[in-house]
């Protein structure tokens, strides 16, 4: 991004563009460093982590415990009520929206260089998952 490109003026939308990727990357490698290796394996794997209900269950789970600052509220309800042009596929339109809301978190955390940030929030969501923590449905 140039100087006159802010991240703070991006669409919820774009934001959650760039969350997704980001979070990505960080449970594919925390897997891949767990010694998952076979691509269907890890992908398997890896929805267990970056689906929409997983999302949507982990952001609940950071809202219950005052995880976020207000700021980092702000940009999750950004992204959460942004429009979206595409479709919920295998969940609720809810359930996809609130999804949308923490990857567009992840994408402001990441944009505004608080990478510390989002790996702490990346390693508390992989603690999570690997708890047995979510509930299998919204």
């Amino acid at each position: 991004m140039t100087e006159t490109q802010d991240f703070e003026q991006l669409n919820g939308i774009a934001l959650a563009y760039m969350g997704d990727a980001i979070y990505e990357v960080y449970i594919r490698r925390y897997l891949i460093q767990a010694g998952l290796t076979k691509p269907t394996k890890l992908h398997h794997k890896a929805t267990m982590y970056v689906s929409a209900k997983a999302q949507a269950a982990l952001i609940d789970l950071m809202l219950e415990q005052e995880k976020l600052s207000e700021t980092e509220q702000d940009y999750f309800r950004r992204g959460r009520n942004a429009k979206s042009y595409t479709h919920a596929k295998n969940t609720s339109v809810v359930t996809y929206r609130i999804s949308t809301g923490f990857e567009a978190l992840f994408g402001y955390l990441y944009l505004s260089g608080q990478t510390e940030r989002v790996g702490e929030l990346a390693n508390w969501c992989i603690e999570q998952v690997e708890a047995g923590r979510l509930p299998n449905e919204r």
